[in-house]
């Protein structure tokens, strides 16, 4: 079901065709596209406010590029493909029809088929990594969150062990809706700016450490036991579920923006 599907059927709501619940029923139940490999959800979009997302690791560039045109078909004009390694993306690119343009961003390892929109949420997301070892998790949750109709304020390589680094930023800090907190080693880099703001806190742990850091495990131990009130913490790695959830809590209602 796409946009005009929705205006067509609340108008046969309205003028009373159609009842509100067997409304109700259509839009749960909108079809989805059978490919084989896949059932793709077109009508998320009307569910949930965004379309549905390719998680490209563990899918063959083959797949990706069908996955791609069928949403396209079906109205979705803008896409995002994560965990998108580059040779994958480039076989990917040269499968597509139709004159679309992936849009691969390397440095993050996804794809923003059909670009980024303009900004409509209520203030600005501050994306903050501790160093330069987080980066792609970093870009991830950034572009993801410009994808979504956010604008990003970008901290890099601010992480505790040069503090002053993170106190340069206060002021951005201060103006955020909502900080996005990425660290790996030990992961104090999300208490210590939940310390500091009056916004939520998402915190990313990140896999990069030495062997105690078991791949991100103490990272995440040390986020979901932080004493810093207002932190929330998401999967290791995950910068795309935390710049998700940073984007609904920025478009929630209008009129609360910090922004000066």
């Amino acid at each position: 079901m796409d946009k005009r599907d929705l205006e067509q059927l609340l108008s046969d709501v309205a003028d009373g065709t159609v009842t509100p619940a067997v409304a109700l029923t259509r839009i749960q139940t909108a079809p989805t596209a059978d490919l084989g490999f896949a059932q793709l959800d077109l009508s998320r979009g009307v569910r949930q406010g965004a379309g549905e997302v390719v998680y490209g690791a563990g899918k063959t560039a083959e797949q990706i590029a069908a996955i791609i045109e069928a949403l396209r078909d079906a109205g979705q004009e803008r896409i995002l493909v994560t965990r998108l390694d580059a040779e994958k993306a480039i076989r990917t690119s040269e499968l597509l029809g139709n004159g679309i343009d992936l849009g691969y961003v390397p440095d993050a390892q996804l794809a923003l088929v059909g670009g980024k929109p303009s900004p409509t949420g209520n203030g600005r997301i501050v994306v903050a990594c501790a160093g330069t070892s987080d980066l792609l998790v970093a870009e991830e949750a950034a572009l993801t969150a410009e994808f979504y109709g956010n604008e990003v304020d970008r901290l890099y390589d601010v992480g505790v062990a040069g503090l002053h680094r993170l106190l340069a930023h206060a002021e951005e800090l201060a103006q955020a809706q909502v900080v996005i907190a990425i660290a790996g080693m030990e992961g104090a880099l999300a208490s210590v700016i939940g310390g500091l703001v009056s916004c939520p806190v998402i915190a990313v742990p990140t896999s990069v450490g030495y062997g105690a850091s078991f791949g991100g495990v103490a990272a995440l131990l040390a986020m979901l036991n932080s004493c810093a009130s207002g932190v929330s913490v998401v999967n290791i790695d995950n910068g795309f579920g935390a710049a998700y959830q940073a984007s609904l809590i920025n478009h929630l209602s209008a009129g609360t923006s910090r922004a000066r």
